[in-house]
């Protein structure tokens, strides 16, 4: 653990973290909306350290935020270099630690990330658990309010799994609720789990908000949803994360087969703040 942690100080400055990419796609139209970012370590006497291992040694030894700020600026630029090279726009979402969505100068290093990349804020998408919103719900909601005037999208992850408060839930300017893959792993065959999905959607569109399951492997567990009247779905069904390049091979094939968003639908923001932004 000394020794991961130890690595972990020079990752960033020798080139060791990268960042890979997991499509989200439509249920109804197959189309792409966005890509999760997603990190990895190429450690280089162990190769790749799984993200369960070295992301609490991240938090536990204070480099969450230097490294939280690094995946946010990367994935801005890589996004940018991706619109440079022609490729039809998506949006990339970055997942946020606790620590860093309760660091004080949280929404001048999304700005400076945004700018930095000449990147509008509707390509941002921030994912954050429901016990990081909730730990501190009037403060959070404050912060929420800022990023989602600006027009960065949200999302509650892994929604289910944690707690949340109903009351502020309808209250927090969000676009987004992520079905944790532990719901949907069963939902073939445990009506718990059906019941729970089931929940989760129909409050999700009662709030207007998206929804979107992760860890889909199944065209079973694919076509369950698509009844349930899900919106998005990622998993290994379509493919995995991947470094950069592959993404785009990805991107390519899969846009051959359905027509590409325009950047009009990509940047639109299901949020109640944005609405109200003079």
């Amino acid at each position: 653990r000394l020794a991961l942690e130890a690595g972990l100080r020079h990752a960033i400055r020798d080139g060791q973290l990268e960042l890979h990419y997991q499509p989200k796609v439509d249920l109804a139209s197959g189309r792409v909306r966005s890509a999760e970012a997603l990190l990895r370590w190429r450690h280089p006497q162990r190769g790749f350290v799984p993200p369960n291992v070295f992301i609490p040694i991240a938090e536990e030894g204070g480099l969450i935020l230097s490294i939280g700020e690094w995946v946010l600026r990367q994935a801005c630029a890589q996004m940018r270099a991706w619109l440079d090279s022609g490729m039809p726009p998506l949006r990339v979402s970055v997942n946020l630690s606790a620590k860093q969505f309760r660091h004080g100068d949280l929404t001048a290093v999304v700005c400076s990330a945004l700018e930095d990349a000449q990147l509008q804020p509707g390509y941002l998408e921030l994912e954050l658990t429901e016990s990081s919103i909730m730990h501190d719900a009037e403060a959070s909601a404050a912060t929420l309010q800022l990023l989602s005037t600006m027009g960065v999208h949200i999302s509650i992850d892994d929604f289910g799994t944690g707690y949340s408060s109903l009351s502020y839930l309808w209250r927090l300017p969000l676009d987004k609720l992520k079905i944790d893959r532990s719901f949907v792993r069963e939902l073939i065959s445990n009506p718990d789990d059906v019941a729970i999905v089931k929940a989760i959607i129909s409050l999700a569109h009662s709030l207007r908000l998206g929804v979107v399951a992760e860890g889909v492997e199944t065209v079973e567990q694919l076509e369950h949803l698509r009844e349930l009247g899900c919106d998005q779905y990622q998993g290994f069904y379509c493919s995995p994360a991947v470094p950069p390049d592959a993404f785009v091979d990805l991107i390519k094939r899969l846009r051959a087969e359905t027509p590409a968003l325009t950047e009009a639908d990509m940047l639109r923001t299901q949020s109640r703040m944005y609405a109200y932004t003079p």
